[in-house]
């Protein structure tokens, strides 16, 4: 085994020796603090493993002894009782007479195969303190890491705060906008922007005026019904499970035919996975005089539109699936690469919540959404919900609906009443309406959860 010292002024001059003679695959056997310096006991890895494969038949009693005695640490009192236990077996052959079968020696090796296991156990303890210590530095880097964003969080939050108590106590106008959108569900993201676009030299009593001329610019409407229906198309309602998608698609179907009969609208259903869905629109069908076709996957589809082609408008009821299901994904596609362009309507339910609506929308519109419908209008206390999400995304309104009722519940966009409806306090909002001085740390802490969820988007 060629295990070399190497002695230095300190350890690292002794260190440098090493790799310079041995190179970075050096292994440190060991090391100690000697007069004048440092000594250090290295080897080769290559050697360690050419030596556990084919170890010499015989080994000098000097290189085994001093070997053993600097991994064990025993010192004078191991190398003496190896030297004994060597000096019994010569004793006996040299007396005179006497024949002995002398074995070939074996304790060398026996020695030199203890060192190897020595220092591989060494290597694996060092190798587990390592790990070890490396986890638990990244454990504590991580806890640090976990407080110092915690820390900022709570100053930037703080800082916000006082930025904004700032600012109110110094238009009482921005204060009383900021409040009344708050209360009616828009979002702070948009209440914020409203309010900082407000001018200064805007009184407190005309700030709502003011803040319903804004929201009237910014929400748009479908104009003109008799536009959309004379135009005529194929549409597709889309959106979750029980938004209210083949109610609506029957509620457009009857007011085409009120305007221009039965004999150029056609019918077409994807909904072939829910117990009655085909059924509820066929019923309707049949009341209006219409056949409904069923399709069940893309080549269904692109037969039905073929039969179809003469109709001057196709209503298609797709089938509801979550936002976050891929069946989205598919389904939009599959009515993407119709023959036919095909301009898909996402309805949208007015009872659902902001942050629901925000990733419907979300879901939806990469797919090319030519408009919305909002639905369930009459089960909402408030729809401020709903309208933000259609002004943040720059989405046109089509029809709002507010009941079962076919084909009376449905009703092109009104946007000065939604406008009327949404700033007007009643009694079910009068618990989330904000006092003053809370609107600083209100609005804070929303901006601050709303930049936090687009950074994991």
């Amino acid at each position: 085994m060629n295990i070399r010292r190497f002695f230095g002024k300190n350890a690292r001059e002794a260190l440098a020796q090493v790799k310079q003679a041995l190179g970075d695959d050096a292994i440190i056997v060991a090391n100690r603090s000697v007069n004048g310096g440092t000594e250090i006991m290295a080897m080769l890895e290559t050697d360690i493993a050419s030596n556990a494969n084919s170890a010499p038949a015989e080994m000098g009693l000097e290189q085994s002894r001093s070997l053993l005695d600097f991994v064990n640490g025993q010192g004078q009192a191991n190398a003496q009782s190896q030297l004994g236990r060597q000096a019994a077996p010569q004793a006996a052959m040299s007396a005179p007479g006497v024949t002995h079968n002398t074995p070939a020696v074996e304790e060398p090796a026996a020695n030199e195969g203890a060192i190897l296991d020595m220092l591989k156990q060494h290597s694996e303890q060092q190798e587990q303190a390592y790990q070890v210590a490396t986890q638990t530095l990244e454990d504590k880097m991580m806890g640090m890491m976990q407080e110092m964003r915690q820390m900022r969080s709570h100053f930037e939050t703080q800082m916000s705060a006082m930025t904004w108590q700032h600012h109110l106590q110094h238009s009482p106008a921005k204060s009383k906008v900021l409040s009344t959108l708050l209360s009616a569900n828009f979002s702070a993201s948009l209440s914020r922007q409203i309010a900082e676009k407000m001018p200064n030299h805007i009184d407190v009593n005309k700030a709502p005026m003011w803040a319903k001329e804004v929201i009237s610019r910014n929400l748009h409407t479908l104009d003109d019904e008799d536009a959309l229906l004379d135009r005529g198309g194929i549409y597709a309602l889309v959106g979750p499970t029980g938004v209210g998608k083949t109610t609506t698609t029957a509620k457009l179907a009857a007011r085409y035919v009120m305007k221009h009969g039965t004999q150029n609208l056609g019918l077409i259903t994807t909904d072939s996975y829910r117990i009655g869905g085909y059924e509820q629109l066929r019923i309707y069908g049949k009341i209006l005089g219409v056949m409904v076709h069923a399709v069940k996957d893309e080549e269904d589809l692109k037969i039905a539109l073929n039969e179809l082609k003469n109709k001057h408008m196709i209503l298609v009821d797709t089938v509801g699936v979550s936002q976050r299901d891929q069946a989205v994904t598919e389904q939009l596609s599959m009515l993407s690469r119709a023959d036919s362009p095909i301009q898909k309507l996402l309805c949208l339910n007015a009872t659902s919540t902001g942050d629901t609506l925000t990733d419907v929308m979300r879901s939806y519109k990469k797919h090319d959404i030519a408009g919305c419908i909002v639905t369930k209008l009459d089960e909402a206390a408030a729809i401020g919900n709903v309208l933000d999400v259609l002004i943040r995304e720059r989405m046109r309104l089509f029809y709002t609906t507010s009941g079962q009722r076919v084909p009376e519940d449905i009703d092109l966009a009104d946007k000065p009443a939604l406008i009327e409806r949404v700033l007007t306090p009643h009694q079910a909002s009068l618990p989330y309406q904000y006092l003053d001085e809370e609107l600083p740390l209100v609005i804070s802490s929303m901006m601050q959860t709303a930049g936090q969820e687009q950074q994991h988007v």
